[in-house]
């Protein structure tokens, strides 16, 4: 492609509103173009690399014996409604009607289409299965941000595996598990695998892919020691035991105007430590009430709350709504005499006693609190969210938490959809079995944008060969100059016949203008062509990662060029 044809429309400033890296250059560069809040155009330059991400993504799938499949994005309600997600997925799933008023959703992801094409499956000999598509999903984000990394329409590769057992199930998970770590190396991106919370999915169990990036929404707990990592909303950690004595009475006793952890552990060190003391709050979860204990010092992590409530919506309790409920204000409340109400306490106080707690009327507690006696719970989980002061479950060492990108992500989903949706096989004994299934994501354009915060400098994209949308970029310094135009026309067409995918830069501009633009767009290689170095039989080749020249022989360019490329295709 020549430079003067191609539509490349590079901007000096970046939008006012773009915070991330990757939104600031693929918009500067000429990438991407917002049509609205969440909705982008892919320039030409954006395509190529985003076909190029695609393409890795069908090799690696195809390898495992995938095969792809292009489903329909427009469902019928009712399909939804089968799986029990048409209310679970709330307002994140777009909902309309057709013009005889049938209510149909755009599909976010394809569980259940797949589950039913699963239904055309009769025996086990059947088994196993791999199907995969890239299609555009649509998903109604309340704030679309961060150019490509939150967007309300994009492309994913879903894949699902279909087999019969808890054994199959496990050999496609860990067949995905090993393609994604191909993927995402191939991208020129160093993502990890993370213990996560499956969510509305479902399942057993479910890994998430993530790229550290200070652009990241999702906060990861690594150790410091060994191979321990997972998400926020599902990390866990050592903590020290606590000697809390004999059991005693239950007392109560009064606590005027000590509304908060810290003002009554000031007032009676003796007995109501953060470590001592209950933290009561009130959430309503799929609308239901439902009463969260932790220890005082611990923060409640949302998202194991729900999972421990197999809800897929929560919210804090509003002031007038808790009055009403128990009787008193926050900084009051406690699980102690509540009647009818769902409790689930956090695994830290199992077994606690002599603890504090809110008596459910203002500026009075309760001391002497024996949990397995004082508080019916209802449910013991894992509620409390990780901090970095904390230690290692599996070695004690020390937790760090930092921030990154969420570029894939893997579920066991079990049976829920093959029994919704009757897909079921005769196994070897010849009795009905539910075909057990796995799910697994990659959006695309995320990953594009992932691939740009994890390789950018200070003067714009440092593109892995491997999803560059040019390989190599030939910058004509005189374009007037004629033995400097033929030498770069030839370089030109022997790195096309060699297979290199090329970049002519043959505009009338300044040299100083090129050499930026083809930085800011991240071409790998540039071979500089000019009056001088033809008469000298030398071009200046420049890696653009690093900004590495060197002078090389005119009749040497080729092969070096073709040599630096097919050595980065399949990584960094």
């Amino acid at each position: 492609m020549r430079w003067s044809e191609a539509h490349i429309p590079t901007l000096r400033d970046a939008p006012a509103d773009a915070e991330a890296v990757s939104h600031k250059l693929l918009v500067r560069g000429g990438f991407i173009r917002q049509l609205a809040a969440g909705s982008y155009t892919m320039l030409p330059l954006g395509q190529k690399v985003r076909l190029k991400v695609m393409g890795i993504i069908r090799e690696e799938m195809n390898a495992v014996g995938g095969q792809e499949m292009v489903l329909p994005t427009l469902h019928p309600a009712e399909v939804w409604k089968t799986s029990d997600r048409y209310d679970l997925m709330g307002e994140n799933l777009f909902k309309l009607k057709d013009r005889k008023d049938v209510d149909l959703v755009l599909g976010m992801t394809e569980e259940e289409i797949f589950a039913m094409l699963a239904t055309e499956l009769f025996s086990y000999r059947d088994l196993p299965q791999i199907w995969y598509q890239m299609h555009t999903k649509f998903r109604d984000e309340p704030r679309p941000k961060s150019g490509l990394l939150r967007v309300r329409e994009f492309t994913m590769k879903d894949s699902y595996t279909l087999d019969i057992g808890a054994p199959g199930l496990d050999r496609g998970f860990d067949k995905h598990h090993e393609s994604y770590k191909r993927i995402f190396s191939r991208m020129g991106l160093e993502a990890v695998g993370v213990e996560a919370s499956s969510g509305a999915m479902g399942g057993s169990e479910s890994i998430e892919f993530i790229q550290r990036s200070d652009a990241g929404e999702d906060w990861i707990v690594t150790c410091t020691n060994c191979d321990y990592r997972a998400n926020l909303e599902k990390a866990t950690s050592a903590l020290a035991e606590i000697e809390d004595g004999e059991s005693g009475e239950l007392e109560r006793f009064p606590t005027p105007g000590l509304r908060t952890i810290v003002a009554l552990a000031e007032a009676h060190p003796e007995m109501a430590s953060p470590e001592q003391q209950i933290k009561t709050l009130v959430y309503f979860v799929d609308g239901e009430p439902v009463l969260a204990l932790l220890r005082g010092d611990h923060g409640l992590q949302g998202q194991k709350l729900l999972d421990a409530a197999a809800a897929s919506d929560g919210r804090p309790g509003r002031p007038e709504e808790i009055r009403e409920l128990l009787g008193a204000d926050p900084g009051s409340l406690g699980a102690v005499g509540a009647e009818g109400l769902r409790v689930i306490a956090d695994l830290a106080l199992e077994g606690r006693v002599n603890m504090t707690t809110g008596a459910n009327e203002d500026d009075w507690h309760y001391k002497g609190v024996d949990n397995s006696r004082d508080i019916d719970v209802t449910q013991w989980a894992d509620l409390r969210e990780v901090t970095s002061e904390e230690n290692c479950v599996e070695c004690g060492h020390s937790l760090e938490l930092w921030k990154g990108i969420e570029v894939g992500h893997i579920f066991k989903l079990g049976t829920k959809y093959s029994e919704a949706f009757g897909a079921f096989v005769q196994d070897e004994d010849g009795e009905s079995q539910p075909i057990i299934m796995g799910s697994y994501g990659i959006g695309v354009e995320r990953g594009v944008a992932a691939v740009v915060e994890a390789n950018h400098d200070e003067n714009g994209i440092v593109w892995p060969v491997s999803v560059a949308p040019y390989e190599v970029v030939i910058t004509v310094v005189r374009v007037d100059d004629e033995s400097t135009r033929a030498v770069a026309e030839d370089i030109y067409s022997q790195l096309q016949d060699a297979g290199i995918d090329v970049l002519l830069d043959d505009r009338v501009e300044r040299p100083g203008v090129k050499f930026a633009d083809s930085e800011l767009i991240g071409i790998p290689y540039r071979v500089t062509v000019g009056p001088r170095g033809v008469s000298e039989s030398v071009v200046e080749l420049t890696e653009r990662r690093g900004l590495v020249k060197e002078n090389v022989a005119l009749g040497e360019a080729v092969a070096a060029l073709v040599d630096g490329v097919e050595r980065h295709r399949f990584g960094i």
